[in-house]
């Protein structure tokens, strides 16, 4: 039985480093170093309290969010920071309160399932359907780790070449005080 269980293992595995090959590929294409430290699969912030204190910079958390018109947004987060749902969709154009996206949707537009979504899913979103919003908390940090397309890893790279590779993707991105309340205005398209 052991034996049984180490083959399904070996597949995940397989099939994990298969999920994020497209993303190596898309960074090396565009000169962007990037490192990867491989894991079991974490599905929570909580669950992957380890790693992160293996993993130096910034972790992120990201919520995959839809307006009441339907428009899609896509938080990145620092993991520690605690997003104001109820006062977010003021503060970044939203029409009507913000609700989680559903896991087709998500799949079909960056190509990831729900407990692996990453701002590197922005490379599957071609025809910039996922407006980006990005906590100010993170830019902080000199490296950001995020999911490269499976939750079974964790990419570094730095804040540099992660805005590289949003601008590579056509995507704006919007920086927030994801913590405050009440009406704030944002930064389009800052880059810090």
């Amino acid at each position: 039985m052991g034996q049984g269980n180490s083959e399904a293992q070996s597949d995940e595995s397989s099939l994990d480093r298969a999920r994020a090959e497209p993303l190596f590929a898309y960074l090396a294409e565009r000169g962007i170093a990037a490192t990867t430290t491989w894991h079991a699969p974490v599905f929570t912030v909580d669950a992957s309290a380890d790693l992160i204190s293996r993993l130096a910079g910034g972790h992120t958390k990201n919520l995959f969010l839809k307006d009441k018109k339907g428009r899609i947004f896509l938080v990145v987060a620092e993991q520690d920071t605690d997003v104001d749902l109820k006062g977010l969709h003021r503060r970044i154009g939203a029409q009507g309160r913000l609700s989680f996206g559903d896991a087709a949707r998500m799949q079909a537009l960056l190509g990831v399932f729900p407990g692996a979504v990453t701002a590197f899913g922005l490379m599957n979103d071609h025809e910039g359907a996922v407006s980006l919003i990005l906590d100010e908390r993170l830019l902080r940090h000199d490296i950001i780790n995020a999911h490269p397309l499976t939750n079974a890893a964790t990419t570094s790279i730095s804040r540099v070449d992660l805005m590289r590779f949003f601008e590579a993707t056509g995507h704006a991105v919007t920086v927030v005080d994801l913590t405050a309340t009440g009406e704030q205005q944002t930064e389009e398209g800052a880059v810090r």
